[in-house]
């Protein structure tokens, strides 16, 4: 009898796994799209899945944002920063700033304050250290992503 109770809770876990988006895979497209480092989607974002594939253009000329859209009835679009040609290169943090250092893995991400040991433009990987690191503690390496925050990828 608990076979037959186990059969629809294990489709209902399904179902509700699947029941959003794959963020990651948003991601990936921008990335491939742009060629180049693109702000990571909204982990809080709860979309739609999509059933068709996804549409991505560049927002506008200056190809500082990728619109990414769902074809599907009732789908939905983003606009996703990327890096600009004409900034490319451009030090956004500098070192002793304090960031947020985000780490993220297959379904979940941290974020924890931190300070940078070293400058970087938006795609570079610097020396940060956590704020409750302590003296003679090792620096981690991260990529900076965009002004005040760095991540840590998580294979």
């Amino acid at each position: 009898m608990s076979l037959v109770f186990a059969a629809p809770v294990a489709l209902a876990a399904f179902a509700a796994a699947s029941a959003f988006a794959d963020l990651d895979a948003i991601d990936h497209a921008v990335v491939a799209f742009a060629g180049s480092a693109a702000t990571p989607v909204d982990r809080r974002l709860r979309l739609k899945p999509c059933d068709t594939p996804l549409a991505l253009s560049w927002r506008t000329e200056g190809r500082e944002s990728v619109l990414v859209q769902c074809g599907d009835a009732g789908g939905w679009r983003l606009f996703v920063p990327v890096n600009a040609s004409g900034s490319a290169g451009a030090v956004v943090i500098n070192r002793g700033d304090a960031v947020t250092i985000v780490v993220s893995g297959e379904g979940f991400t941290v974020a924890q304050p931190g300070e940078a040991m070293e400058a970087g433009a938006v795609g570079a990987w610097i020396r940060v250290r956590t704020a409750a690191a302590r003296p003679g503690d090792e620096a981690m390496r991260a990529q900076v992503v965009r002004p005040g925050v760095v991540t840590l990828p998580l294979p």
